[in-house]
C-alpha cells in the first residue's frame, strides 16, 4: 500500500500560527524526534499517518486542548501556491472550485474531497484524511479554518459557511467551536462538510485570465505527473520491508516482485531523482532511527531487522548517516515521541 503524504505547505502554515501563539515550537519538534528547520525542506512532504503524532505533541507542548482550533485561527492564507493560481485565474469561484478538485493530490495524498448542490446550499465533502486522522478534532477544526481563511483570501473576503459538520465528536466547547467559525456547527456527523450559500460559486474572480489559467493547469499537471513518477519509491521501500530479513534485497529481487525488468525499475527511480541503492539506504537509515528511539531492541537485532550482514557494516554506515554511532543516537533520541518516517 502507497504511504499517504501531505504537501509540506500545511505544516509551514501551522509552523507560522505556532509562532504567533508565542508556543515552544523546538520543543514540539524535540518531542517529535525532528529539528524544527525540517518544515522548510525543499520539496517537502510529510507523512499522513504522523498527523496523530504531531497534534499530540502540540496539544502536550501548548497545554491547550482546543490547539488545533485556537492555531486555525491564527493561520495565514494558503498563498503563492498552484493551486491559488488557479482559483484566481478562473472567471469565477465554483470554476475554480472544479478545476482545483483535479489536482487535490499537491495538498495531500489523502484528499479526496468531492462537492454538490442541495437546494439554496453548496456543500463541500472535506474528505481530506485517511480514516484515523479525519476524526481528529484538532486536524479537523484547523483545517476547516484554513480552508474558510483561503476561501475568504481569494473572495475578497465575501466567502462565508453557512454550517460545518464534524465526524469527531466533542464532550465540551461545542459553543466555542461555534462561536470561533461563525456558523452552525454539527459534531458527530456521518462525515466533515462545509456548507455555504449557492451563489458563491458564481463570485467572479477579478483575476481570472484565460491565457494565466491554461498555464496554471499546465503547471499543475506537471506537479501531479512527478508526485506520481515518485510513487514507485514508496512501492519499492513497501518491499525493501519485506524483503530485508531474506537477505535478498537487491534490485533485481524487487523488480522481480513489481512484474518490471530491472532496466524498468531503474530508469523509473532515476525519473523519480533518485536510485535504488540510495532508496535503500534512506529505508534501512529510517527503520534503524525508528527501533533505536523506540524500542529497547539490542544492537544485533537491529542489525538483522535492517538487513545488515554484521555489526561493523552497520555502525559504520549509521556513523555515515547521521555523524553519530547508533548507541550515541539512541542515547539522543530515546523518551522523545519520534514521528514515525517524517525525516
Amino acid at each position: 500500500m502507497q504511504e499517504l503524504r501531505d504537501a509540506g505547505v500545511m505544516l509551514r502554515l501551522i509552523y507560522e500560527a505556532m509562532k504567533k501563539k508565542n508556543i515552544d515550537t523546538k520543543a514540539v519538534f524535540n518531542r517529535l524526534g525532528i529539528d524544527e528547520n525540517y518544515v522548510y525542506t525543499e520539496q517537502l512532504r510529510t507523512p499522513h499517518s504522523a498527523q496523530m503524532y504531531f497534534w499530540q505533541a502540540l496539544e502536550d507542548v501548548a497545554g491547550d486542548p482546543d490547539v488545533g482550533l485556537h492555531l486555525g485561527q491564527l493561520l495565514p492564507a494558503y498563498k503563492g501556491q498552484v493551486l491559488e493560481y488557479l482559483f484566481l485565474s478562473s472567471p469565477t469561484f465554483g470554476e475554480g472550485l472544479r478545476r482545483a478538485q483535479n489536482y487535490q493530490r499537491l495538498l495531500s495524498d489523502a484528499a479526496n474531497t468531492d462537492f454538490f448542490i442541495e437546494g439554496e446550499e453548496a456543500c463541500m465533502v472535506l474528505d481530506a484524511a485517511s480514516d484515523d486522522v479525519r476524526r481528529l478534532r484538532h486536524f479537523n477544526e484547523c483545517f476547516v479554518l484554513g480552508l474558510i481563511t483561503f476561501f475568504r483570501s481569494i473572495t475578497d473576503d465575501t466567502f462565508a459557511p453557512s454550517r460545518i459538520e464534524f465526524e469527531h465528536e466533542r464532550s465540551d466547547g461545542q459553543d466555542h467551536v461555534r462561536e470561533v467559525l461563525g456558523c452552525d456547527v454539527v459534531f458527530g456527523a456521518e462525515e466533515n462538510r462545509l456548507y455555504f450559500p449557492v451563489g458563491m460559486l458564481s463570485h467572479a474572480s477579478p483575476h481570472a485570465e484565460p491565457e494565466l489559467l491554461d498555464l496554471h493547469e499546465r503547471f499543475a499537471s506537471e506537479q501531479v505527473a512527478r508526485l506520481e513518477k515518485k510513487d514507485i519509491v514508496g512501492q519499492v521501500e513497501r518491499i525493501v520491508a519485506e524483503l530485508l530479513d531474506s537477505g535478498e534485497v537487491t534490485l533485481d529481487a524487487v523488480a522481480e516482485r513489481l512484474g518490471i525488468k530491472p532496466r524498468t525499475l531503474r530508469t523509473r527511480l532515476t525519473e523519480a531523482e533518485t536510485s535504488f541503492n540510495q532508496v535503500l539506504a534512506d529505508f534501512r537509515y529510517r527503520l534503524a532511527r525508528q527501533l533505536l528511539a523506540t524500542t529497547d531492541e539490542s544492537i544485533d537485532e537491529i542489525v538483522y531487522l535492517t538487513g545488515f550482514s554484521e555489526p561493523s557494516t552497520f555502525y559504520r554506515a549509521f556513523k555515515r548517516w547521521s555523524a553519530m554511532t547508533p548507541i550515541e543516537y539512541r542515547k539522543t533520541a530515546q523518551g522523545k515521541d519520534a514521528m514515525v518516517d517524517a525525516m
